[in-house]
């Protein structure tokens, strides 16, 4: 843990010693993205920026899921370096509206038409309190399970729909001296694992857990399904598990070194980046008895209240975003789908057009993520992130514990809402 800190300051001072702008007008963006996908995704945004003559000054600080970032940006607005742009997602948007620190795209939401736009999940998780406060780039859906063809040709083997699927697969998997789960023992990997075990155990039950923090929910026995199934799986991982980025992981599926994994979507436009082809390469399905469900993250930028010159070109990064050719481009690359009601179909494969279809069917099919920020408060989801790893990684740390544990941080932060 202090070397994680010690090296999250010291990209702290790099990205403050990198602040100056280059000539003309430019914008700091500070973000996570740092895959090969990522920074493709990245780089043609700031390749349409620059035709408005605006310059992309990047500023990325990888951390997983965005925790390092939102240490490094934290850091800079208390030493007055703030970025003019940064990718703040979900409910922390609401958060530091709050404290002031974000400007209001309310202009340019009103001039682009957002209302109408946007998909109204997405249109709700970029406002707070009646104002606009960040441009949605693109919506992820997390419960995906990605698999390796041809080693499933190989050992001939069906998509698993089921948790006994999937065990029936992962034997034979293991018996062809194939690892059957690529998986890293990181914390927001492994608690994005966890949550879509407790999508499987039923919708409403997250949503009691999660969006709600029901106490009952806690000593429920279908989250002590969840802890089980969650241990149960190391089995069918590499061992020991070790902590490894997300991109990496993704390598043990492209190389043929692993048969399955459970990641977002993003993990789709690794894998293409690598030169693997959907349903030729590898495959998308949903994490077992979840397919009625799009447990989703939008990502998102938001521009930093720092002085009133920059506020021009902001607006028109935000602007830029939300354009057709944007949203089709980017996230035929990044692996997501667009944030808009009508988006460019012919720009999807079938694992997209079907993320879509399912995300703009309505609220019932819509599952915010814990790990992702989109269900509840960052200290909550922190604490509760850190609560699964524990559980992980210690086999003596029993289910009952984990239970009784997560249940008090949800009733310790429900009373301070």
């Amino acid at each position: 843990m202090v070397k994680t800190l010690r090296r999250i300051l010291a990209l702290a001072c790099l990205a403050a010693a990198s602040g100056a702008h280059a000539q003309g007008e430019s914008l700091q963006v500070l973000h996570w993205w740092k895959s090969a996908s990522e920074r493709k995704a990245v780089d043609l945004i700031a390749a349409r920026l620059q035709e408005e003559n605006i310059g992309w000054s990047d500023s990325m600080i990888p951390n997983g899921s965005g925790v390092g970032a939102g240490i490094v940006l934290r850091s800079r607005i208390l030493a007055k370096d703030a970025p003019e742009v940064a990718q703040v997602n979900g409910i922390v948007i609401r958060d530091w509206a709050r404290l002031n620190l974000l400007l209001d795209l309310d202009a340019v939401a009103a001039a682009g038409k957002w209302d109408r736009l946007l998909q109204p999940t997405a249109a709700a998780v970029i406002q707070s309190d009646g104002h606009v406060y960040a441009a949605p780039i693109g919506i992820h859906r997390i419960n995906m399970l990605f698999y390796n063809r041809k080693l499933f040709a190989r050992v001939n083997l069906p998509v698993p729909e089921t948790w006994a699927d999937f065990e029936r697969a992962a034997a034979r998997l293991r018996q062809a001296g194939i690892v059957p789960l690529a998986q890293s023992s990181e914390p927001w990997q492994v608690t994005t694992l966890f949550e879509t075990l407790v999508l499987s155990e039923g919708v409403r039950f997250y949503r009691d857990l999660f969006e709600k923090r029901d106490a009952a929910a806690y000593s429920d026995a279908r989250l002590a399904s969840a802890l089980n199934r969650l241990r149960g799986l190391k089995k069918w991982m590499a061992n020991p598990v070790a902590e490894r980025t997300w991109d990496d992981t993704v390598r043990d599926l492209s190389d043929g070194t692993a048969a399955m994994m459970v990641m977002g979507d993003w993990a789709k436009g690794e894998l293409q980046a690598r030169g693997m082809v959907l349903d030729e390469g590898f495959g998308c399905s949903a994490v077992p008895g979840t397919a009625n469900y799009h447990l989703y993250n939008v990502d998102t930028l938001s521009m930093i209240a720092t002085r009133d010159p920059h506020r021009p070109a902001q607006e028109k990064l935000a602007a830029l975003i939300l354009s057709p050719a944007i949203q089709a481009d980017y996230n035929q690359i990044k692996g997501s789908i667009p944030v808009l009601r009508n988006p460019n179909l012919s720009k999807m494969d079938g694992c997209a057009r079907a993320s879509y279809k399912l995300f703009a069917s309505g609220a019932e099919a819509q599952v915010p993520s814990l790990v992702h920020r989109m269900a509840t408060e960052e200290i909550v989801r922190d604490a509760m992130v850190s609560e699964v790893h524990r559980f992980f990684l210690d086999d003596n740390v029993t289910v009952a514990d984990a239970q009784r544990r997560l249940g008090t941080i949800a009733r310790t932060f429900t009373k301070n809402r």
